[in-house]
């Protein structure tokens, strides 16, 4: 049987008397410390590690090709000791917060600007969309959040979406990352449970006033945060003011692209004339085929589709045009004459127009949507 003897006069003079070391062992009250000393281990010896690595490479002893091999396990394995001693500090309280306001539209394009080379290696495509919103968050605790949320994200997939504004409702900054494989596996490191999931939850709870959310998808995941104190509000499109001056009314669409989808020959005329009238510019096609050519040609701001022809074909359509973008505005046109819906702020929301009142309500409805584009 192993037994431990206490002997205080052999314990180093770096430990003192009343400290967790004259304790009685017990994993369970002790397991912060053991984390924390393999995290700093592991850490030190990685850095060490990769510092030979450096050197073999500028003594030519390897390729360029056969560094970065060497380099890309050590970095995993130096990413999982830092997001350990993190977890472990905010665990312990060891994080001094101060609350401040901050752009989170800054922050993020910031992580995103210091890690672009990153991507560049490791061939991801990045989009971002990103309105200013102010919450009142630690910056360190900020940039050590989304960071976070990247490493965990990455390993996913080979595109990504991040996109920053003001939730509809509640008025909460949110901060959403989408991760794509186009169809291909994701890396044998993508752990829905990983450690850098693991600080994720770890600074939202001890930061306070972030709620976290993900989903698996068919061919990626998806992240949401809601910063319930946000401090600053974005103007929203409350309504669209109308003048009997068409030229002034529709200057800002100057410019504009709109592709039209129907089968039927009335209803792209008249898509074709409303559009004219306001000044915009317009092709139109029979069908998502024909769409597709038409948008490899050149991109609209705005797809006008006849809502026969929604179906599981214009659902593919639409996800593969997200991939390109990651927010798109379409119209609807309804079979009910009369029927005039503005769509809300939902990725996935729509406007509607009916057919009779095309000439009356398009204009209105095209400008709201790319309102909300802005």
């Amino acid at each position: 049987m192993l037994s431990v003897k206490k002997n205080i006069a052999s314990v180093p003079a770096a430990v003192k008397p009343g400290s967790q070391a004259d304790l009685p062992w017990s994993l369970e009250e002790h397991w912060p410390v053991l984390v924390a000393g393999l995290a700093d281990q592991i850490t030190e010896g990685i850095s060490a590690l990769q510092n030979s690595i450096d050197l073999l490479l500028s003594k030519e002893r390897i390729t360029r090709l056969e560094h970065r091999a060497l380099s890309i396990p050590t970095e995993r394995l130096k990413v999982a000791g830092i997001s350990a001693q993190q977890i472990n500090r905010f665990y312990g309280g060891r994080i001094r917060q101060s609350h401040e306001k901050v752009d989170m539209a800054q922050l993020v394009e910031g992580v995103l600007q210091e890690r672009k080379n990153e991507f560049s290696v490791l061939g991801i495509e990045l989009r971002r969309k990103l309105k200013p919103v102010e919450v009142l968050v630690d910056p360190t605790v900020g940039y050590t959040f989304v960071n976070a949320v990247l490493d965990w994200g990455l390993p996913f997939g080979s595109r990504i979406d991040v996109r920053m504004d003001l939730n509809a409702w509640p008025k909460h900054a949110r901060l959403q990352v989408r991760v794509s494989n186009d169809g291909l596996p994701p890396s044998s490191t993508a752990m829905m449970d990983s450690l850098s999931w693991v600080l994720i939850r770890q600074i939202a709870q001890t930061a306070g006033g972030i709620e976290i959310d993900r989903e698996t998808t068919d061919d990626g995941v998806n992240f949401t945060a809601m910063f319930t104190r946000t401090v600053q509000a974005v103007d929203g499109i409350s309504a669209v003011e109308l003048s009997d001056d068409h030229s002034s009314m529709f200057k800002s669409l100057s410019g504009v692209y709109v592709l039209t989808v129907s089968s039927a020959l009335q209803i792209r005329a008249d898509v074709r004339d409303a559009l004219r009238e306001i000044g915009v510019m317009s092709d139109s096609v029979v069908d998502f085929e024909q769409a597709r050519q038409a948008v490899r040609s050149r991109m609209p701001n705005l797809i006008v589709v006849d809502a026969g022809l929604k179906g599981d074909a214009f659902e593919l359509f639409r996800r593969e045009l997200l991939r390109e973008v990651f927010e798109f505005p379409f119209v609807e046109i309804s079979p009910d004459d009369s029927s005039f819906d503005m769509s809300g702020f939902g990725e996935l929301s729509m406007a509607k127009v009916g057919r009779g009142n095309i000439r009356e309500a398009l204009g209105t409805a095209v400008m709201f949507e790319l309102a909300k584009m802005m």
